[in-house]
C-alpha cells in the first residue's frame, strides 16, 4: 500500500507540470480553435529568461519567475500580432504548420544565445521532502501542484468574473457573434498568446528548477503533455488538469508495475501508455472528457 501511494503521490507531482503545459493549449485554442505547437517554444522561452534573471542578473528566484512570465507573455503577444494575426481566415493546417515552424525557430535562437549545454536554474525549495507514514514527498513537488492549482483558480476567476474572461468565452462560443457584440476578437487573440506565454514560463520553470536542469529539451515535455490536452478536452481549463493529473499518474503507475506483472511489454513502455489511454478515451467521448460536443447543422 505504501508503495502505491508513493506512485500515487509522484504522479499527481507529474501530472501537474503536464497541466501546466497543457493549459498554455488549452488557452489558445479556447479562443483560436489552433492547437498550438510553439507552446514548447515558449516554455523553452520561459525557463531561459528565469535563468537570466536569477543567475546573470542576481534576481531572486521568485522576481526572476515574474520576469519569465511577463517576458513570455510579450513573446506570445508579439507572435500572435507580427505573425499569426496575417493568418486570419486562412486554412486551420497552415496556422498549425507555422506554429511547429515557430517551435523549432525558438529552439535555435535560445541555442544561439545560452548555448546547447546544461545550465543551473536553482531554485527555492533544495532538496528537502516531506515524509508521512513512509511516504516521501518532495518540497519542489509540493510547490509545483500548489502553483498548478493557483493557475487553475487563476483560471477560473479571468474566465467568470473578468470583462476580457467573459470576451474570450463569448468568442469561444461564435466569433461572428462576438464581433457583432462589439467585442475585439484581434484583442481576445492577442490577450490568449500572452497568458499562453505567462504560463508556459511558470510551466519551464518548475521542471528546470535544480541544478544541471536547464536543457532545451525542456520544451519537449509540450509533445508529452499533449494527450493530456487531447484526454481533458482542447477547450477545458478543468480538463486540461484532470487530463495531465491523469496521465501523470497512469504513466508513474505504468512504470511502477509493468516491468514486473507485463515485461514481456518492454521497459519503456510507461512512455507509450498515455497514447494507449488516449486512444481509448477517444472512442468512446471523441471530444474528450470535458471537451465541448460541436453540433453541425446542415
Amino acid at each position: 500500500m505504501t508503495e502505491f501511494l508513493q506512485l500515487l503521490v509522484s504522479g499527481i507531482a507529474l501530472g501537474a507540470r503536464y497541466s501546466l503545459v497543457a493549459l498554455g493549449f488549452v488557452v489558445v485554442f479556447r479562443s483560436t480553435k489552433v492547437i498550438n505547437f510553439a507552446q514548447g517554444g515558449l516554455v523553452v522561452i520561459g525557463a531561459y529568461l528565469t535563468y537570466n534573471a536569477h543567475q546573470t542578473w542576481g534576481l531572486g528566484f521568485w522576481p526572476s519567475l515574474l520576469i519569465g512570465m511577463v517576458g513570455t507573455a510579450l513573446v506570445g503577444a508579439a507572435v500572435e500580432r507580427l505573425i499569426l494575426r496575417r493568418m486570419v481566415g486562412q486554412p486551420t493546417f497552415t496556422i498549425i504548420m507555422i506554429t511547429i515552424g515557430l517551435l523549432f525557430i525558438v529552439q535555435e535562437v535560445v541555442t544561439s544565445i545560452w548555448g546547447t549545454g546544461t545550465l543551473d536554474l536553482g531554485d527555492p525549495w533544495g532538496i528537502r521532502v516531506v515524509e508521512r507514514n513512509g511516504i516521501v514527498i518532495s518540497v519542489k513537488d509540493l510547490w509545483t501542484i500548489g502553483l498548478t492549482i493557483a493557475v487553475l483558480l487563476a483560471f477560473f476567476a479571468l474566465f467568470r468574473y473578468s470583462k476580457i474572461g467573459v470576451a474570450m468565452r463569448a468568442t469561444a462560443v461564435d466569433q461572428e457573434a462576438a464581433m457583432a457584440q462589439g467585442i475585439s476578437v484581434e484583442r481576445v487573440f492577442l490577450v490568449s498568446w500572452a497568458i499562453a506565454g505567462a504560463v508556459a514560463a511558470v510551466a519551464g520553470a518548475t521542471l528546470a528548477a535544480g541544478p544541471g536542469n536547464l536543457t532545451i529539451g525542456v520544451g519537449d515535455l509540450a509533445f508529452a503533455a499533449f494527450p493530456a490536452v487531447i484526454l481533458g478536452g482542447l477547450d477545458s481549463p478543468g480538463g486540461a488538469v484532470v487530463g495531465g493529473m491523469t496521465i501523470g499518474i497512469t504513466q508513474v503507475m505504468t512504470a511502477g508495475y509493468q516491468p514486473r506483472w507485463f515485461p514481456s511489454l518492454g521497459a519503456g513502455f510507461s512512455q507509450v501508455m498515455p497514447y494507449v489511454l488516449m486512444i481509448a478515451i477517444l472512442l468512446v467521448r471523441p471530444y474528450g472528457l470535458f471537451g465541448t460536443k460541436e453540433v453541425r447543422r446542415v
